[in-house]
């Protein structure tokens, strides 16, 4: 596993790192939840979806554990498939923005949450470069809720730029934006 480095103040003992996401799910939807503000019902249908992409025999993930072995970061993803659901959903937006050829031979980086009492310290940065960096795809492409958040600043940070903005998923309340971005993903200077 590597130190954490990047965006801010280094976490002594925080270490990234390969895990296996399927057996700590409950840990990192935890983390979810408390990051994104997600309900009990939320969760219960994330923890379905998450364990149904960890079939997929590409799916990679890594998490930020500190020294005690505890979840505080995780990320995971998989090879873009266009017949997946989230696929068929941005496939129509990215059509209309003359950018649906990033949905072929890129990574789709599927969730990426840190804790919030270890965010703004290189975390995330850390886990998504590390993950996309063993890839072996051009791209990548996530989705990201539409609004100018820190996340959003990552992954501008990160080379990402909005594909389609005003995405609609079917029960999401909020807009989302998808963001591509060439691999590997730019580093600070």
């Amino acid at each position: 596993m590597a130190a954490v480095f990047g965006g801010g103040p280094r976490i002594t003992g925080v270490r990234i790192g390969p895990i296996d996401l399927a057996a700590r799910v409950d840990e990192a939807l935890a983390v979810q939840a408390v990051a994104f503000g997600l309900g009990a019902e939320e969760i219960e249908v994330r923890r379905h979806i998450v364990l149904r992409h960890l079939d997929h025999p590409h799916a990679r993930a890594l998490g930020a554990l500190t020294p005690e072995d505890r979840l505080v970061g995780f990320v995971y993803g998989m090879p873009n498939d266009r017949g997946h659901w989230w696929s068929t959903v941005v496939e129509p937006y990215l059509r209309a923005t003359g950018s649906a050829h990033w949905l072929d031979d890129s990574f789709v980086v599927t969730e990426l949450h840190v804790h919030p009492d270890f965010q703004n310290r290189g975390i995330g940065r850390s886990l998504i470069t590390t993950l996309t960096d063993a890839v072996g795809r051009p791209r990548s492409i996530l989705s990201a809720i539409d609004t100018d958040s820190p996340a959003r600043g990552l992954y501008h940070s990160l080379g990402y730029q909005d594909l389609a903005r005003q995405v609609l998923f079917p029960s999401a309340p909020k807009p989302y934006a998808v963001m591509g971005a060439p691999l590997p993903l730019r580093r600070p200077r």
